[in-house]
């Protein structure tokens, strides 16, 4: 289990009440149910309406893809596995790779490990071989790439939703003005709204959504990885040369994944903004 993330949003959260109750404020001030109904009902409703009915209910299965831990150096454990692979296949033969299709040791890796082995084993047209895993890979990276973008959907409305919220707190304090003794508590109480916007955007949604899009990417990569030692595999490449080859590529792919990340960040504060 990865606490990293609810580890940060706990901290976030804390801080902010830190904060608040150190400068003189009370605690009970910041909560408000007519904001909370206001913010997070309006979020998840505009966000529902930007998507469709099968993607909304998908929702509560992400959660658990935030906090699972992800094994340390599994990169390195797929190409050092490639390796041994390899040198059994230049000793014993292609064909000698057959059983490893339905060994223990490769339902450690990712289900595109055994799909491409017995690809790569039952000598499928390179050509063939490549497109149909691309093809397989870059569905599944937009699939869950789409899953993370309803979270920073989300995100993009909280902020809206607590300037709602904020509008709509002024409105019934102006006109409710006969009691001045009660104004500054109203008008207070109106701008919780707008702190509830802010901070679920940037403590929730935001991080959350920005957590899924890097697990997407990072296991794009891995599955690039498989699939080139697969194809190196089956034309017979020194383990060596593969060693080489796929530390090379990893790199690579890692440096054009980081340009990615990027872009996309400056189109979320773009779409923010």
């Amino acid at each position: 289990m990865d606490i990293s993330t609810p580890f940060g949003v706990l901290m976030g959260i804390v801080c902010l009440i830190l904060a608040f109750t150190l400068d003189g404020g009370h605690i009970v001030s910041l909560f408000s149910v007519t904001a909370a109904l206001i913010v997070f009902g309006g979020t998840i409703g505009a966000t529902a309406a930007s998507y469709s009915m099968k993607e909304v209910l998908s929702f509560p299965k992400l959660m658990p893809q935030v906090i699972k831990k992800e094994p340390e150096n599994a990169t390195q454990e797929i190409i050092d596995y490639f390796i041994r692979l390899s040198t059994k296949a230049r000793v014993n033969g292609l064909l000698s790779l057959e059983k490893e299709t339905t060994s223990q040791e490769i339902k450690n890796y990712d289900p595109l490990m055994k799909e491409c082995l017995e690809m790569a084993v039952d000598g499928t047209e390179a050509e063939v071989f490549r497109q149909m895993i691309e093809n397989k890979i870059e569905i599944n990276y937009r699939i869950k790439k789409k899953n993370a973008g309803i979270f920073i959907t989300a995100g993009g409305y909280a902020p809206t939703m607590g300037i709602i919220g904020t509008v709509m707190g002024l409105i019934h304090v102006l006109s409710n003005l006969s009691d001045p003794d009660k104004l500054g508590s109203a008008v207070a109480l109106a701008f919780v709204a707008t702190l509830y916007g802010v901070a679920s955007a940037n403590l929730f949604w935001l991080p959350i959504g920005q957590k899924l899009q890097a697990t997407a990417m990072r296991e794009k990569i891995a599955q690039q990885l498989i699939l080139e030692g697969a194809m190196s595999i089956q034309v017979g490449e020194n383990p060596l040369i593969l060693d080489r080859k796929l530390r090379v590529f990893l790199l690579t792919q890692m440096e054009e994944e980081k340009k990615e990340t990027l872009v996309e960040k400056r189109n979320i504060m773009k779409q923010l903004d």
